[in-house]
């Protein structure tokens, strides 16, 4: 029986991987199996492997390659010489006139059903090995955008068999041990979404960076979603929580983060060139490309997609300008998080380290050191020194035989799912990309360090710096009676974690997000028309573009910033410790010198609990309330807790309760649990009356030493004094937690103590603790002293 030479994606045989390549195998499969779960993709059809054959045999082709790659092979030809004479012979040679008619004739039923005469295509191909149909080569060969008419598709299909011999196809290959003679190309052909007029991305079905697997990281430009794979821009983007989408009232989005996107790619509007790159107009540039509804769809289609094939998926999707609709354009397996092993996790701390030279998305969270090595083109690969560090502008499959000698990777322009950072997470090296500015700060052979390891941000710093390794184990961690949970600030960094087998975030700070990420006084954005400083009113302006009103920047980036960190650890708890800035820190902000008074002594002045109530600082903590019920009732993360800090009395308990109340935050109302810290004396003196207004007290052992003692803990001369193993301190915690049992109130401690004493943490076991919250890197290691001191101490003595 003879093979086909056209196969529309709807039919039964699309799935065949040794005829279609991986790309349009996948693209039959979802044609035929996605559709029926509404997920739309657009139609299409493929020329198969064998119509490749038939056309190099009815051209006499096969010795002639077979002759040029022997010359490549033995050294008697230039690769690129050969390569394109290769190409040469492809795109001059002639197709057989009924495959010709096979093509055109598919082509024109696409035309008919979309109910148009020249619809445009996108004409991609998908190579496959006879011997091993698994392989797919992605990213190996061509793509031709925006194809109209029966003889252009014929040309591009016609590239694209000869895109099989690019130089770095052939280099691909010989690599990988293939056989050129037995690798084939299908050629996919699919009606044009007409994203020139909206936007287009990529997006995956599992964090690309940390492998946490349960959320949809989301990648979007204007125009063609080819200036997101390629790199040319920074793109939005958009993380989502895939456990919560099957709530059809919740909006699940955990992060949304606005890329720059400066250039795009549209279809050009005639000539031989069918796209084009020109600059976003402002407008665009400063708003989001997709809406929340839009973002959620997409997410639960990537969800679907994952649970069809059973393995997380890298998927390129696209919205069409006329129409609105959104479309999936293409799914591939995603190839580097989801094979990792989980049995351990490698650390990287930064010890000493020099100026920061620019900075960009962090890939990876590794660190790297070497001198820069900086590049326009590979064709400068004589230039490269192996563990070098390459800088350039971005980077595509041609750059494939430098990076794989790189120890790291900078570049000025692209985003997560650019070249560049899918390479780098392939290859294992740290990657800072979209810095806009490397190629013009980093020179040629200057020392730099690259480090991944800080969150989101990515750095390169100045000299070689001082870095630690660690190897943390997950095997056989030992089941604990007293709750082990982390400490966290920066919501970049808690997906990392999120293997560790913690129960919860016990301390979630806020003031990280504020400080880092908003970065302005939220009394400044309240009262922005009241503010006399001309240049923070520029920086305001500047950091809240795209929002009308400028309460809601804050609002929605402190919920985002939460969302990440409750998402890492749901549905355990995580406790958020409401802003406890002291008042010379908050007025550091962008706008705060205005709203804050000068202190003596700020460590024991207008801060935590008193701020909330008063005058001064209420309209800024209804911000604060507003992110905790977004993330909890709009976002649907429930297993966030509040937490109050530095609250002096019971009369300030009382007035704080009726704020949060009064802004939507009724202690068990939607099962909301509001804890206190306890790090005052009076709070263990009056321990029994606070437990009736609280859920839980969180011990926090350094202000309760400091106050306890009389002993500044930022004092370098009574450094030695400080010490939370105080008989004094002791006896306070001891004493607090049977009387907070008493009205079934938890106890936990966040502090550094029972990770660097293992006599302290068996303390609070014998005390009856109910959690110790630790910093992530000593996780493993309190959690074996936890586990030795319980068993040394009988369940009827740490209960009492």
């Amino acid at each position: 029986m003879a093979l086909k030479h056209i196969v529309w994606f709807s039919e039964p045989d699309s799935g065949e991987i040794a005829q279609l390549g991986g790309k349009n195998a996948s693209l039959g499969e979802m044609t035929r199996n996605m559709r029926a779960d509404g997920i739309p993709v657009p139609e299409g059809f493929a020329v198969t492997a064998a119509a490749y054959w038939s056309f190099i045999d009815a051209n006499g082709l096969r010795e002639p390659v077979r002759t040029i790659l022997s010359g490549i092979k033995g050294g008697h030809q230039p690769l690129a010489d050969g390569a394109r004479a290769i190409r040469n012979l492809i795109v001059r040679a002639k197709f057989p006139a009924a495959m010709a008619e096979a093509i055109a004739d598919a082509y024109r039923s696409l035309c008919r059903h979309a109910q148009c005469d020249n619809l445009d295509v996108a004409v991609r191909s998908s190579a496959t090995a006879e011997d091993l149909p698994e392989a797919s080569f992605a990213g190996q060969q061509e793509s031709f955008l925006n194809i109209r008419g029966e003889k252009n598709l014929l040309d591009a299909v016609r590239r694209c068999f000869a895109s099989l011999f690019t130089d770095r196809a052939i280099v691909y290959r010989d690599n990988h041990g293939f056989d050129h003679m037995k690798v084939a190309l299908s050629v996919g052909v699919q009606r044009m979404v007409h994203s020139d007029r909206a936007g287009a991305g990529v997006m995956f079905s599992i964090d690309t960076e940390t492998g946490f697997p349960n959320t949809v990281v989301i990648n979007a430009a204007w125009g063609l979603g080819e200036a997101v794979v390629q790199g040319l821009v920074d793109p939005d983007e958009y993380v989502v929580f895939k456990p919560l989408l099957k709530h059809s009232g919740l909006v699940p989005i955990v992060e949304k983060q606005l890329g720059g996107k400066t250039k795009k790619i549209i279809y050009a509007a005639g000539g031989h060139k069918t796209t084009r790159t020109i600059n976003t107009p402002k407008a665009e540039r400063v708003r989001f490309v997709l809406a929340d509804c839009e973002i959620v769809q997409l997410a639960r289609w990537a969800a679907a997609i994952e649970s069809h094939y059973g393995r997380p998926m890298d998927i390129e999707w696209a919205k069409d300008g006329d129409s609105g609709e959104l479309f999936i354009v293409q799914a591939r397996p995603e190839t580097v998080q989801s094979r990792k092993e989980a049995g351990s996790i490698k650390t990287y701390t930064l010890k000493h380290k020099g100026e920061p030279l620019v900075r960009g998305l962090a890939i990876g969270d590794a660190i790297a050191t070497g001198k820069v090595c900086r590049l326009k083109s590979p064709a400068e690969i004589g230039k490269f020194h192996d563990g070098a560090i390459l800088v350039t502008e971005l980077t595509d499959p041609d750059w494939m035989p430098i990076m794989k000698r790189a120890a790291a990777i900078v570049t000025d322009h692209g985003g997560r799912t650019s070249h560049a950072a899918i390479v780098s997470r392939e290859l294992g090296l740290p990657a800072v990309v979209g810095t806009g500015n490397a190629t013009a700060m980093l020179h040629s052979g200057r020392a730099v360090t690259v480090s991944c390891a800080e969150g989101d941000t990515g750095y390169v710093y100045d000299g070689i710096a001082v870095f630690e390794v660690r190897d943390l184990a997950l095997e056989q961690v030992a089941q604990t009676r007293t709750k082990v949970m982390l400490n966290m600030a920066n919501p970049a960094a808690a997906t990392r974690w999120w293997r560790l087998p913690a129960d919860g975030i016990g301390l979630a700070r806020m003031e990280f997000i504020v400080n880092n990420i908003i970065k302005i006084h939220p009394m400044a954005l309240v009262r922005f028309d009241e503010l006399n400083d001309a240049a923070a009113r520029r920086k305001i302006e500047q950091l809240t573009q795209g929002y009308e009103d400028k309460t809601r920047y804050f609002v929605d980036t402190l919920a985002y910033g939460i969302a990440r960190i409750a998402a890492s650890r749901f549905p355990n708890p995580v406790i958020v410790r409401m802003s406890d800035f002291k008042t010379n820190e908050y007025a550091q902000l962008i706008g705060g010198r205005q709203f804050e008074p000068k202190e003596e002594n700020p460590m024991l002045g207008w801060r935590g609990a008193s701020r909330y109530y008063s005058a001064g600082y209420r309209e800024g903590f209804a911000l604060e309330c507003r992110a905790i019920r977004m993330v909890r009732e709009q976002i649907g993360l429930n297993n966030v807790v509040v937490m109050i800090p530095f609250c002096r009395t019971l009369e300030e308990a009382d007035k704080t309760l009726q704020v949060m109340a009064d802004n939507g935050l009724r202690r068990g109302e939607e099962g909301l649990q509001i804890y206190m810290m306890c790090e005052i004396p009076s709070n263990v003196i009056l321990a029994e009356k606070f437990a009736q207004r609280f859920d839980g007290f969180s011990i926090g052992s350094n202000d309760l030493t400091q106050l306890t003692l009389g002993v500044d803990r930022d004092c370098e001369q009574l450094a030695g004094l400080f010490d939370e193993q105080n008989e004094a301190v002791t006896t306070l915690i001891a004493q607090v937690i049977p009387a907070a049992h008493k009205f079934n109130c938890k106890v936990g401690l966040c502090g550094q103590a029972p990770s660097d004493h293992p006599e302290f943490a068996r303390f609070l076991v014998q005390a009856g603790i109910d959690s110790m919250s630790v910093s992530p890197d000593s996780f493993l290691r309190v959690k074996s002293h936890v586990a030795a001191a319980e068993a040394h101490t009988p369940t009827h003595l740490a209960a009492t």
